[in-house]
C-alpha cells in the first residue's frame, strides 16, 4: 500500500548562534535554498511544508514554489521550546490543510545544506527496510566519551562514561556516533506518541564527516561555505 509522506522544514527567527541564519547568504543562495531544492529533488514526498514564525522567511519560501500556508504559533516559537512538539503541530496542520492522513514524516534540518537528496532517499530506504520507527541521522564520532571526554563533576573531573576495562585506544573504545541533526523520519504514530528520538526500533543513518556539518556557529557557517567553494572549484 502506498503511504503518504510529509516534509517538514521548521525554520523560526531569531537565531543566537549565527544571525538571521536560515536566509543568510552562503555561496550566492539563502541557506534554506539548499534543504527546499533536496527536498524537491529526492521526489519522495507528497507535500513540503514550512514551519516558520516568520513572514520574511515564508516570503522567501515561496520564491521556491513552496506554498506557505500557516505560522507558527508563538508558544512554539521560543527557544526553549522543544522540535518534536513543532513538527508535530506541522503533522497535524498539514492533515487538516491536505484534508489526508501522512504515514510518514520527515524533517529536514536547514542547518545541514551539505546532506545530498541520495542521502534522503536512502535513508529512507534504510527506514523501510529496518521497518524502523523512527529514524536519525549521524555521523562517527571523532572523540569517545569511553576515551578522550571529561566531565566536571565537584571540580574534579572523571571520563563521562566508564568502562569495565582500561582503554588504551580509542579505537577500542565501544564505536559511537554524533548526531548531524540533518534527516530524521517517522512512523506518524511514533511521532506522534514519543517524546523521545530513541526507542527499540530507532536505526541510524550514518553519513561521512564532509557532510555532517550542523550549522550552529559562524565558524560552522565558515566551514561549510569554504567546503561549497572548493565543490565548485572542482577541488
Amino acid at each position: 500500500m502506498r503511504k503518504n509522506k510529509l516534509c517538514t522544514i521548521c525554520m523560526r527567527s531569531g537565531s543566537k548562534g549565527v544571525k538571521n541564519k536560515n536566509y543568510k547568504i552562503l555561496n550566492g543562495f539563502p541557506l534554506m535554498h539548499y534543504t527546499i531544492e533536496q527536498a524537491k529533488k529526492s521526489r519522495l514526498f507528497d507535500e513540503i511544508v514550512i514551519s516558520t514564525d516568520s513572514k520574511k522567511i515564508a516570503s522567501i519560501a515561496k520564491k521556491y514554489n513552496i506554498d506557505v500556508w500557516f505560522y507558527r504559533p508563538r508558544k512554539l516559537s521560543g527557544d526553549r521550546v522543544g522540535k518534536l512538539e513543532v513538527i508535530r503541530h506541522a503533522l497535524l496542520e498539514s492533515e487538516k490543510y491536505y484534508n489526508k492522513n501522512f504515514d510518514i514524516i520527515f524533517d529536514l534540518d536547514v542547518t545541514s545544506p551539505l546532506r545530498l537528496y541520495s542521502d534522503i532517499n536512502k535513508a529512507y530506504k534504510q527506514f523501510i527496510n529496518k521497518d524502523a520507527d523512527i529514524l536519525i541521522s549521524g555521523t562517527e564520532a571523532r572523540r569517545s566519551p569511553y576515551f578522550n571526554q571529561v566531565e566536571e563533576i565537584n571540580d574534579s573531573f572523571y571520563l563521562v562514561k566508564n568502562f569495565k576495562k582500561n582503554i588504551k585506544r580509542r579505537q577500542d573504545s565501544p564505536k559511537v556516533y554524533d548526531m548531524n541533526a540533518s534527516i530524521y523520519i517517522w512512523k506518524k504514530n511514533s511521532l506522534l506518541s514519543q517524546r523521545t528520538l530513541f526507542s527499540s526500533n530507532t536505526t541510524l543513518y550514518i553519513m561521512p564527516p564532509e557532510r555532517s556539518i550542523d550549522i550552529d556557529s559562524e565558524l560552522d557557517f565558515r566551514i561549510v561555505e569554504y567546503i561549497m567553494k572548493e565543490e565548485n572549484n572542482g577541488n
